[in-house]
């Protein structure tokens, strides 16, 4: 059963922890930023790439790039996804991913 995955090469792992705890603490442009993505991502390792980036130095709009660009790569390695897909930032207007907005 694929449940909510839909059909997807990539391979499947099993947590162990509370994802709902491991999202509720995340930063809230992360955050927001899973909630548009492509794949469902786990929160450690949305927030192991977020930690990397901001270990960088980049800004949050630069984080959120990153990310998308991880998730493209992602994508473009899952024999099942259409060629072109939306990912959300892509356009290079990550605003509305910043807090407040």
């Amino acid at each position: 059963m694929n449940r909510n995955l839909g059909a997807t090469s990539l391979r499947r792992k099993r947590r162990s922890n509370n994802p709902m705890q491991s999202y509720d603490s995340l930063p809230e442009p992360l955050r927001h930023w899973l909630s548009q993505a492509a794949l469902p991502w786990s929160p450690t390792s949305a927030k192991r790439l977020w930690q990397k980036a901001c270990a960088k130095g980049l800004s949050t709009q630069e984080a959120l790039h990153e990310l998308s660009s991880a998730e493209a790569r992602m994508l473009a390695r899952d024999r099942h996804s259409p060629s072109q897909v939306y990912l959300p930032g892509s356009d290079g207007d990550l605003s509305r991913f910043q807090s407040g907005a």
